[in-house]
C-alpha cells in the first residue's frame, strides 16, 4: 500500500508558535497521506480542539508538547486517554529522558520524539 492510499490527520500542540509553524511545515514538506486539521497553544485548548474534531475530521494522532504552561502535554494525553483510550498520541520535547517515556508509557503513549529530532517525525507519523 502506498502512502497516498491514506491520509494521517493531525492536531499540533505546543505553547511555541513558531515551533507550532516548524511542525506544520515539516508535515506539509513531507506531502505524502500527512494533513494538519488543527493547532492548539495550550492542554486546555488543545482538549477543546480536539472534542470538536471527534467527528469527520478525526485526528488520527495527536502531537503533543510535553513542557507548556496550564496543562502538561502528558496531562493532557491522560485526559485524552481517558475518553478514547484508542487515540494515539505522539508525545514530543526538548526534555526527552527515560523518567518522560516511563510517565508516558504508564498512561499508554506509545511513541515519544525529542524535538531535535523532528526530521523523522513525517516517517513516525505514517507509521503509528
Amino acid at each position: 500500500m502506498s502512502a497516498s492510499d491514506s491520509n494521517t490527520t493531525i492536531l499540533i500542540v505546543d505553547d511555541e508558535f513558531d515551533m507550532r509553524t516548524l511542525v506544520r511545515i515539516v508535515i506539509q514538506m513531507a506531502n505524502d497521506g500527512l494533513s494538519v486539521v488543527g493547532e492548539a497553544s495550550n492542554g486546555v485548548e488543545a482538549l477543546d480542539i480536539w472534542r470538536s474534531l471527534n467527528g469527520p475530521p478525526t485526528p488520527d494522532v495527536v502531537l503533543l508538547d510535553n513542557h507548556m504552561p496550564i496543562r502538561s502535554g502528558l496531562d493532557t494525553a491522560r485526559e485524552i486517554l481517558a475518553e478514547r483510550p484508542d487515540q494515539k498520541i505522539l508525545l514530543y520535547t526538548a526534555f526527552l529522558d527515560d523518567d518522560i517515556r516511563s510517565q508516558a508509557a504508564a498512561i499508554g503513549i506509545t511513541t515519544c520524539l525529542s524535538k531535535g529530532d523532528l526530521e523523522a517525525l513525517p516517517d513516525i507519523l505514517r507509521h503509528m
